[in-house]
């Protein structure tokens, strides 16, 4: 058991010590996965339905915020509802239909940012270890799968595109849909996306964490090698 707590010591320290030496990076890291997702996801809306937005929309997220906590009663509610606050809104409206309606649109949301940005400085935490850990090249390969498998994971489960024939609903599942899946098939798969989200945060995690007691539990070792 002491052997363990040192262990486990050994790592989280060394988890400590990347977060402050390398922060800089790890920020890059955030930013860039946060933006990049809102890229992607344009190309992928604008590849897939052959043309280019329309319109942009932006929203008083910081006024709206303002209002949704003066008037919830409930100081429980408040969180999910802020949550799903837009931002900006970039689409494509078809005039046909009187008015208009949006054929497609996706939505920046900043919960969804600050998830993104979580994601990318795990990722880049998971990549600075194994690029320190002087392990081998497979096992450098499945620590890139771990955390390329888990980022998809989270990434995926925190699009934010909206299609008119998905009911115009700005969530994950409209990738499934545009990629071919039944849109009855995907959207019985919304349900599952914060489960899956889970799941690829686990899994970064948890590379993370081993890489870790890999290089942290050395030192203790070495100890141990040298009195024995």
């Amino acid at each position: 058991m002491a052997e363990e707590g040192s262990l486990m010591g050994a790592a989280l320290s060394l988890i400590t010590r990347s977060l402050g030496r390398d922060w800089r990076r790890l920020l890059f890291w955030g930013l860039a996965f946060a933006l990049m997702s809102q890229v992607l996801m344009m190309v992928a809306l604008i590849t897939r339905f052959g043309a280019l937005p329309t319109y942009v929309t932006f929203y008083d997220w910081p006024g709206n915020v303002a209002r949704i906590i003066a008037s919830t009663p409930s100081w429980s509610d408040i969180p999910p509802i802020i949550a799903q606050e837009w931002l900006i809104e970039i689409g494509r409206m078809n005039y046909d239909y009187g008015n208009g309606i949006s054929e497609w649109s996706l939505s920046v949301v900043p919960s969804r940012l600050v998830v993104l940005f979580v994601l990318g400085v795990l990722s880049g935490l998971a990549t600075g270890l194994a690029r320190g850990d002087g392990c081998s090249r497979t096992a450098r390969r499945g620590v890139a799968f771990a955390t390329g498998g888990g980022a998809v994971l989270v990434a995926m489960t925190n699009a934010t595109m909206s299609w008119v024939v998905c009911c115009a609903t700005p969530t994950w599942v409209v990738g499934l849909a545009m990629m071919g899946l039944g849109v009855s098939t995907s959207l019985a798969l919304e349900r599952l996306g914060p489960v899956i989200a889970y799941v690829g945060f686990a899994v970064l995690i948890a590379t993370i964490l081993g890489l870790a007691l890999r290089r942290g539990g050395r030192p203790f070792l070495n100890t141990e090698t040298t009195h024995a």
